[in-house]
């Protein structure tokens, strides 16, 4: 009988329709809920959105705007924690003020006397030592710190963090369901009626003269010629992964007389959506992290194309390795690694499937941590 509820705030990179992102929010809130019901507690989230009407719709949660101090302020001192979390919130490569703002957060709450949980980051890359001693002092103050791979805690190490003892667990969208009756909503394209092996793709702005889009292109016109194929771009990140998609379809041209097709799902924000149309592919082609994930959770092939450290080790966790770098690509060699990887895709499965279920199950280690720690608090 659930007798205890308990309000906790939810604060990263929310609000934005970053499919990866809300994918990330998406899998804790369902782990949360997952976890409180087995233990006999209400867990109600609230989270910091950018949009918090756009998050209450999607997730039917309680959300108030990550910018405005006063009402983030009166959140937590209403709340009984505050997870950070996931994603990659503590680097410097993006904005110098990404990290000052998370910890600020975190900082807001400890200051409130509330517990603070650090869920699944993927910490890095942080270029400025200055913030080295600003994360040490916060996260030392946290009751669990989680991080999504091995070099995320090595470079807590260099920042000499003492405790709480770090926990590796895996990014926690390996943990996130398909939607109740896996059904397609209005992706603006339907899947060919020819039943072609569906090549999802995943692109995104990096190269700043488009070389790696364009070696992309190559890649895929070599294999729509090789092999008949469904080109399928999925954009994570609107609106600018469509313009991305759109400029690699362009560069490919007219390749209706290959027999292969293409086409581009641009309406999705649903990161549920998303991961089902990544499940129906073949192979997945990304260079977006989240795509590689949705696509190993659920035993397709990930053909990753790396702009950072954090795709190749999401790799080496399920076997694989990038195809290319945005700096260095071959579109033969991504031709050719597609074409294997589709030939083969029964025996990547078969010597995957262990590693994939593990990782699946251990995404959920956080969850249980945290919704343990509230219900032994009371």
């Amino acid at each position: 009988m659930v007798t205890t509820a308990k309000t906790i705030i939810i604060s990263g990179y929310y609000g934005f329709r970053n499919s990866g992102d809300e994918a990330v929010l998406k899998s804790i809130l369902t782990a949360l809920e997952e976890e409180s019901r087995q233990a006999g507690i209400t867990v109600k989230p609230v989270v910091l959105s950018s949009d918090p009407a756009w998050t209450q719709k999607m997730y039917g949660v309680e959300a108030v705007p990550r910018m405005s101090l006063g009402e983030v302020r009166r959140a937590i001192k209403n709340s009984d924690g505050l997870i950070s979390g996931g994603g990659s919130l503590l680097q410097d490569a993006t904005s110098p003020k990404s990290i000052p703002y998370y910890l600020a957060i975190l900082k807001l709450a400890q200051w409130a006397g509330k517990p603070t949980f650090i869920y699944a980051q993927g910490m890095g890359p942080v270029q400025r030592k200055i913030f080295y001693p600003m994360i040490r002092s916060v996260f030392q103050r946290c009751e669990y710190v989680s991080v999504r791979d091995e070099q995320s805690a090595a470079l807590l190490g260099t920042m000499k963090l003492k405790r709480p003892v770090v926990e590796v667990v895996p990014d926690p969208v390996m943990g996130l369901p398909l939607p109740s009756g896996s059904e397609l909503h209005n992706t603006g394209t339907e899947i060919d009626e020819d039943k072609l092996p569906i090549v999802g793709i995943s692109v995104r702005y990096w190269d700043k003269e488009r070389r790696d889009l364009t070696a992309i292109a190559d890649g895929l016109k070599r294999l729509a010629t090789e092999r008949r194929v469904h080109l399928r771009f999925l954009p994570f990140h609107l609106p600018d992964d469509v313009q991305a998609s759109r400029m690699v379809m362009d560069l490919l041209g007219d390749i209706r007389g290959t027999g292969s097709l293409v086409s581009m799902c641009d309406q999705v924000t649903d990161p549920q959506q998303m991961l089902l149309e990544v499940s129906r592919c073949s192979l997945m082609i990304g260079m977006r992290l989240h795509s590689l994930i949705y696509a190993a959770s659920h035993q397709v092939p990930p053909l990753g194309i790396s702009y950072d450290p954090k795709i190749d080790h999401f790799l080496s966790r399920v076997g694989s390795q990038p195809v290319g770098t945005t700096e260095a690509l071959n579109g033969q060699k991504l031709a050719n690694e597609s074409m294997r990887l589709l030939d083969q895709r029964s025996q990547w499965i078969e010597s995957q499937g262990a590693a994939i279920a593990l990782l699946k199950s251990e995404a959920r280690l956080p969850a249980q941590h945290i919704v343990n720690y509230l219900r032994r608090k009371g």
